[in-house]
């Protein structure tokens, strides 16, 4: 199904994360002075989208108003359909696996595959029936989706490593592309079209509280992603009067039901419940000028809190171009073991901490460092950054990231037997020589 021209070849955006935004594709369709009058504007159906309860606190409220030409109720039954490579958790394939696990980036994908059928899912923790615990998928596609899906079950961080997706939703257009992220709240329905070429990603569902900013506590006021570098979408609609697959995933399976209209026939709206874009490269890196590495903590681009302050039901983190002039320090990420479980892909380049090419850590792969494994710079990378000339030095050849849980990632049986993983990922640590006794 092609789009009918009522979204613009270049989308413009509303700036800001969190902010009451509303836009109207036509003059006078949003309401004036109240959300659902006796008849709304132009013909139009007024709808509720909710991202949290009701009562929840104002400062954490998800809500927005549709006016669309159709409702939402109006559709058939679903019925369910294959999940294929896309699990939704409880994750029980395989038992819990403490081993450090590394892959290959996705094969290719059959010719066809679309966004939703590239999803291919790599592990994750809670359960989305209880509203906790996230997933991780990658995906690999070649096709523009024609259906329209959305998830009942969390929100979407789409984290694009290859190809450009032109998000249509109910909201209007968000284009992604590497560098950049979008967020697909829970519920928003859209389709992922590529821009002529083939696509590949990451992408973090969260079945917890929505995705926030960090609070900056002594940092202040400014720094790390800065909200008005987020960009919401104006509002477009199509008027299509023709059967759309819509395709919805709740309590971890696919459903399908075949709509005689377009679901994405919002003209007007208003609220927080929205999608949104970002540009990693935009994030505003904070460091030390004195001595030592910081924990990754700081950069953080956006966390989904528990229910223990401080404790993220899942955080994710970018390593942005910065500068390093710590003096006297091993300037890599140190060796470590943390309660949180970790799970990092690269977007492009390298990855100060790890080695590159065949057998390494590269663009489209993915590591898995379970809670309390212990982990930190390879065996090459210790050694040269021993040893190296401690001038100021620009990191900015690689565009990495995390995403941070505080419970076990569970690997999916095909994630763990999968042929692109990695054997003797342990290897890379091997090697590291005693010192002791030996050092002036």
């Amino acid at each position: 199904m092609s789009a009918d021209g009522h979204a613009p070849a270049t989308p413009a955006y509303l700036t800001g994360f969190g902010n009451e935004h509303s836009s109207e594709a036509v003059p006078g369709a949003l309401p004036e002075g109240r959300n659902s009058p006796q008849r709304a504007p132009l013909g139009l159906y007024a709808e509720q989208l909710s991202g949290t309860a009701f009562t929840e606190p104002r400062a954490h409220n998800r809500r927005s108003w549709l006016y669309r030409i159709r409702p939402s109720a109006a559709h058939p039954a679903f019925v369910r359909v294959e999940n294929g490579t896309l699990h939704g958790g409880p994750f029980t394939d395989a038992a819990p696996d403490p081993n450090r696990m590394r892959w290959d980036p996705l094969p290719d994908p059959a010719p066809g595959t679309d966004f939703l059928a590239g999803l291919w899912t790599l592990g994750g923790n809670g359960d989305p029936a209880r509203r906790e615990g996230m997933a991780v998928h990658l995906y690999a596609a070649d096709t523009s989706m024609e259906r329209v899906f959305s998830d009942a079950d969390g929100e979407l961080l789409i984290v694009p490593q290859e190809g450009t997706l032109r998000l249509r939703t109910e909201f209007g257009v968000l284009v992604a592309g590497p560098g950049e992220i979008a967020l697909i709240p829970r519920g928003v329905r859209f389709r992922a079209e590529l821009a002529g070429a083939p696509a590949r990603g990451y992408v973090c569902e969260n079945f917890g509280r929505p995705f926030q900013l960090p609070d900056l506590g002594p940092i202040g006021a400014n720094g790390l992603a800065n909200p008005r570098d987020f960009r919401a979408p104006v509002a477009a609609y199509e008027e299509v009067e023709e059967p759309v697959e819509v395709v919805t995933k709740y309590c971890g399976n696919l459903w399908q039901a075949t709509y005689g209209h377009s679901p994405l026939d919002v003209v007007a709206w208003h609220g927080n419940h929205v999608p949104y874009v970002y540009d990693l490269r935009r994030f505003n890196v904070i460091g030390s000028i004195s001595y030592d590495h910081p924990d990754p903590s700081i950069f953080t681009v956006l966390t989904s809190p528990s229910d223990t302050r401080g404790l993220a039901g899942v955080d994710f983190v970018a390593f942005a171009p910065r500068w390093l002039v710590g003096e006297d320090t091993f300037r890599p990420p140190y060796f470590h073991r943390n309660v949180m479980s970790e799970y990092m892909g690269l977007i492009d380049g390298a990855y100060d901490a790890k080695r590159g090419g065949a057998g390494g850590f590269v663009p489209g792969g993915g590591s898995l460092h379970p809670m309390m494994s212990a982990h930190g710079p390879d065996r090459d990378t210790f050694e040269k950054a021993s040893a190296a000339e401690l001038r100021p030095q620009k990191v900015d050849d690689g565009l990495a990231f995390m995403f941070e849980t505080r419970w076990p990632i569970l690997p999916t049986a095909q994630a763990a037997g999968a042929a692109h993983r990695q054997q003797g990922y342990d290897g890379v640590w091997q090697g590291l020589e005693r010192h002791w006794g030996t050092a002036g």
